[in-house]
């Protein structure tokens, strides 16, 4: 007998406010910009030509002994997938979203870890030339950016790893791992029958997984589907060059937001268990807006997924993450925009990518680059979340055509949708506080009814 899944993870969503451990974060971090005049000066470049803030780049952090008393008092707790060099503890927070923190040896400066996507893009944006420790395109890579008054700078840059050993590069290594990238950015994405094509993604799927490994290959597809995502939004297209002329790359993200019909989520939710995700909350939103939302984590990488599909008020007792859903007669929110431009691991990619940022601040900058922000749909002291202005993408008459003859638009939105097209993508502008790493069900009830193409119509 096959025993039952452990759910327990599932069915929270009232993640704490851990104030005292961001605090402590803080407080490292401002006592090391106030001493380190490289650190204080990216800080503020930071600020004024990305609109984030230095916590959200921060991979971990080195202190004495101390300091590693009061994060323990602060719920941090030993991180047991951090392996370090000679068994030097790791700790991190288990109910926060807050860099992570190593014991430093006797004598070793004060270390600030900053995480950027490629090692050498940061020290080439930055002018700086460093020995770099760890073979390119290996689990985990690291550079000195500066060291001043008892303070070191490091970036970091990783790939499907959560410790901090540097690896030798293995022959072959490098190509077995540009191969996994090339091999998932020019998969068939387009079928005109979502069945096979999620049956050839799957094989697809495993291709690259039993090439790259695991983890490996959850860290090359995040990354194609990033780009994917990118190529077909000028919000994200104008933010990556501005993240970019730091060096800093999408290191920054929060979570990735993939959409699906209810014919095919168990399938979404099989692919992201092969890459290592893991279930954590679960909404059910249907009698209230009409969806639900499995939210999942990769523990290694450190990736989450929101993953939506339309739910019907009878159906909030269902496990939909395992249970299949029958196609339904009516589409919500979600299900029209599969219809419309296709699933996002196929066809359309992800609805929207989530970053974490100063948000009054990046609201001002976009606005100078021309890209407005919708109104926030999480204005709380703990969680602020807003869209930028959706991008329209052309709809394939045949998808609406579809549509429109099984009844689920109509005629004068089969017009409009093919003419105007129909809101696509966003990307999201998120601030957290207090290491809060949960979401605001009811708040994003609101802007997915905000968001329905059938709202969205140009007239």
């Amino acid at each position: 007998m096959i025993a039952a899944p452990d759910i327990s993870k599932e069915t929270r969503f009232d993640w704490p406010l851990c104030q005292e451990a961001e605090d402590a974060v803080l407080g490292v971090l401002r006592a090391c910009s106030e001493k380190s005049p490289f650190l204080a000066t990216l800080e503020q470049r930071m600020r004024d030509e990305t609109g984030t803030l230095l916590i959200d780049w921060v991979d971990h952090l080195v202190v004495p002994e101390s300091d590693v008393r009061e994060f323990r008092h602060a719920g941090y707790t030993l991180d047991r997938l951090g392996d370090t060099p000679e068994g030097t503890p790791a700790l991190w927070h288990p109910e926060a979203m807050l860099p992570r923190v190593l014991l430093a040896d006797r004598g070793e400066p004060v270390t600030v870890a900053i995480r950027a996507e490629s090692i050498a893009d940061f020290l080439a944006a930055h002018g700086i030339s460093s020995n770099l420790h760890g073979s390119p395109l290996t689990r985990y890579r690291t550079a000195v950016v500066s060291e001043e008054n008892d303070v070191r700078l490091l970036v970091v840059e990783r790939r499907g790893y959560r410790g901090y050993v540097p690896a030798t590069l293995v022959p072959g290594q490098a190509a077995t791992t540009l191969i996994a990238h090339e091999t998932w950015r020019t998969r068939p994405r387009n079928f005109d029958d979502d069945a096979i094509g999620w049956s050839r993604t799957q094989t697809w799927l495993n291709r690259v997984i039993a090439l790259a490994g695991r983890d490996i290959a959850c860290a090359a597809i995040f990354t194609e589907e990033r780009t994917f995502w990118q190529g077909r939004n000028r919000a994200a297209q104008i933010q990556k060059v501005r993240q970019d002329r730091l060096g800093l790359g999408w290191a920054n993200h929060d979570h990735h937001t993939f959409r699906s019909s209810r014919e095919h989520f168990v399938q979404l939710m099989q692919a992201l268990e092969k890459l290592g995700f893991e279930r954590r909350e679960r909404y059910y939103a249907g009698a209230q807006a009409g969806w639900g939302a499995q939210i999942l984590e990769q523990p290694v990488e450190g990736l989450v997924a929101f993953c939506d599909v339309d739910l019907e008020p009878e159906e909030t007792e269902i496990d939909f993450s395992r249970v299949p859903l029958p196609r339904s007669a009516k589409l919500g929110t979600i299900g029209l925009w599969v219809g419309l431009h296709g699933e996002s691991f196929l066809q359309a990619g992800m609805h929207h990518l989530e970053c974490r940022f100063d948000h009054a601040l990046l609201k001002d900058q976009l606005e100078r680059e021309g890209v407005q922000t919708m109104k926030p749909f999480s204005d709380l002291p703990f969680l602020k979340q807003a869209f930028t202005e959706g991008e329209r993408w052309k709809v394939r008459p045949e998808r609406a055509q579809k549509l429109l003859n099984e009844g689920l638009i109509t005629q004068q939105q089969y017009d409009t949708f093919v003419r105007d097209g129909a809101i696509g993508s966003h990307l999201e502008n998120l601030q957290r506080k207090g290491g809060f790493k949960g979401f605001n069900q009811k708040s994003v009830s609101a802007i997915i009814a905000a968001v329905d193409p059938r709202m969205q119509l140009v007239h």
